[in-house]
């Protein structure tokens, strides 16, 4: 028995084509599964106008023939006649969004040279239309060299139609299929993402009569926002900025932080005895919680930047320009949202690795995530680059602290790039992938989303403040004041924690930590920005004139600390993963303690060794 010929309808998700293959099969369906896998397979019988019958297959939405999950590998494999129990289709029936011509574009090139018969469906023009936008189907059919047919599934409009095309295109006369291949390719394409992208939107803007203003403008941001050369351009000169304003726009608030735990402190010394309880409070949770509360302007700063592009539609079009550099290094395209989340925190970047497919790039993106710059280290790095970088302006509106901030995250940056390339070519070896991704309309930030964005972050930082820092705070400040040191002797250095921090001292003093350093790195492994707390706290207990707060300890540290050993501990905070929270949401996303300990591992080794290379370069060059 002959079989009816075969059209697979394929299209990006939301396209319309479960509305289509209705509107064309009606009720002669059947569902089953595609053998070895749990993905359905959706077929129905199509009469054409000449009466033949043909079986039309619905397959599964799919970005591109780059499969990223099960349902995509379907598609692929069964365009392309490698699916097993399924024969090579005799024509494709390509379905894309009129509304979102562009997008759907770049899959129907990729299917269009694969060299099979195909016709292509311009679906939901009622819709685009109703949203301004007119469309020449014969301008589209000139640029594809394929047949193009609007069509309303919903209200079977262009159904006639589009039947009747298939009709000549299946089974017709060599002149109706003309010159194309009958045999499918492997579904390689010459072109790249990028590529793909700019040739649609061509095709799209000549295919285009009218549309509205919106969406002009749309086009006129994303033909900067994309372009090869200023798209990055404009995506470091948005981050620079973004650093820049961290220092210059946060100094009057955290001047007015810096005032209320002054004052007090000054009223707890006021009302309270000299003994342990005013200690308690003034060189233990004042002096450590309040070092690290008056970043917390700076840190707002910076999410509000994040919420800012995030809202407007621009963070996807950064991923965008991000996935051609990515997969350079073995990334998957995938990994850039977590990687990006890993700016606020790496713990909900590491849980968002969710939506990798495939399990090695998603342990890669796992291993790397702590090597984004986190807010945790913006109160390290800032009270550093506070002390010893100057505060002077190197070019118009450009300061040298928000200078060395930019390079410390884009050395993160560089760092994880580097761990990523050494990763996928040893341990977690494997192909990359690319993704596709629908661009959101640029739209203005509601200014109600921002600042309640803004109070979630102020929330989390004060209860992190409020809890783990003060208590690892106190029990600092506990190990640090006992036993008392005899006259003579330095308190810091004679108490339990400071006989410990010697210990540790012996390890670090090879890289150019001090003591004072080795003291802080012991309760950081808590959560980083306990560093300066730490510090904090220690110098408090050893100011015989009680003195405290952020300018004192920018003193302490000009004071203590050489300019080598300032930029040795930046660099060590760069890549060291001293975060607890970090590293047991990484045992449970790999269900185990193999990669958690080698994520410390090299994460540790590699703080080190850099460390040590910047301490000794800069001694080198008489810093």
């Amino acid at each position: 028995m002959e079989l009816p010929p075969l059209v697979a309808m394929v299209g990006n998700p939301n396209a319309g084509k479960s509305a289509l293959f209705n509107a064309l099969t009606g009720a002669r369906q059947k569902v089953g599964n595609y053998p070895g896998v749990t993905v359905e397979r959706h077929s129905g019988r199509l009469a054409l106008d000449d009466g033949r019958p043909v079986e039309l297959v619905d397959l599964p939405g799919a970005y591109s023939l780059d499969p990223a999950s099960p349902d995509e590998r379907v598609t692929r494999d069964v365009v392309t006649g490698a699916q097993a129990g399924e024969r090579l289709p005799d024509a494709l029936l390509v379905v894309i969004d009129a509304s979102n011509l562009d997008n759907h574009l770049r899959f129907a090139m990729q299917l269009i040279a694969l060299g099979l018969p195909v016709v292509v469906a311009l679906n939901m023009v009622d819709l685009a239309e109703r949203d301004g936008l007119v469309l020449d189907p014969a301008v589209l059919e000139r640029e594809l060299g394929v047949p193009v047919v609007p069509t309303v599934a919903v209200r079977r409009r262009g159904i006639d139609l589009l039947r009747g095309q298939l009709t000549a295109l299946v089974g017709g006369s060599p002149a109706a299929v003309g010159l194309r291949r009958l045999r499918a390719s492997d579904g390689s394409v010459d072109d790249d993402i990028v590529t793909l992208q700019r040739r649609a939107r061509a095709i799209a803007a000549a295919a285009t009569v009218s549309e509205t203003p919106v969406r002009r403008w749309n086009h006129m941001l994303d033909s900067v926002a994309l372009h090869p050369l200023f798209g990055p351009v404009l995506l470091v000169a948005l981050l620079f900025v973004m650093f820049q304003a961290v220092f210059s726009w946060s100094e009057a608030p955290i001047g007015w932080i810096e005032g209320a735990f002054a004052a007090a402190e000054a009223w707890l010394k006021g009302v309270l005895p000299d003994g342990f309880l005013r200690s308690l409070l003034t060189d233990g949770v004042i002096a450590g919680v309040g070092a690290v509360v008056v970043f917390l302007p700076q840190i707002l700063i910076l999410f509000l930047f994040i919420l800012v592009l995030e809202a407007s539609g621009y963070m996807v079009r950064a991923a965008f320009l991000m996935d051609r550099l990515m997969a350079q290094v073995g990334l998957s395209g995938r990994a850039f949202i977590p990687l990006l989340s890993s700016f606020a925190c790496a713990v909900p970047g590491i849980m968002a690795t969710r939506t990798i497919e495939d399990e090695k790039d998603r342990l890669t993106t796992i291993l790397i995530a702590p090597l984004m710059t986190c807010s945790a280290r913006l109160p390290v790095y800032t009270i550093i680059i506070g002390a010893f970088i100057p505060a002077r302006q190197v070019l118009p509106f450009v300061g040298l602290q928000g200078l060395v901030l930019f390079a410390l995250y884009l050395l993160g940056i560089v760092g994880a790039f580097v761990a990523a390339l050494l990763l996928r070519r040893t341990v977690t070896k494997g192909e990359s992938s690319g993704f596709m991704m629908e661009m959101p309309k640029y739209q203005m930030p509601r200014l109600r989303d921002v600042g309640l964005g803004l109070w979630s972050r102020t929330e989390i930082f004060l209860k992190r403040a409020g809890t783990t820092i003060a208590l690892t705070t106190v029990v600092l400040w506990a190990l640090l004041s006992f036993p008392q040191a005899p006259a003579g002797q330095k308190q810091v250095e004679y108490s339990i924690g400071g006989r410990i921090a010697s210990g540790l001292e012996v390890i670090v003093r090879p890289i150019g930590f001090n003591h004072d350093i080795a003291l802080a790195l012991i309760p950081t492994m808590a959560a980083r920005e306990i560093a300066v707390a730490a510090i904090g706290t220690a110098y408090a207990i050893d100011d015989t004139e009680n003195a405290s707060g952020a300018k004192s300890l920018v003193d302490h540290l000009r004071g203590r600390w050489s300019l080598p050993t300032a930029l040795a501990f930046l660099m060590w905070f760069v890549f060291a993963p001293q975060c607890i929270s970090t590293i047991a949401v990484t045992r449970r996303e790999t269900n185990g303690w193999r990669w958690p300990l080698f994520m410390i591992g090299y994460l540790f080794a590699a703080a080190y060794v850099m460390a040590g290379i910047t301490y000794w370069l800069a001694v080198a060059a008489g810093l």
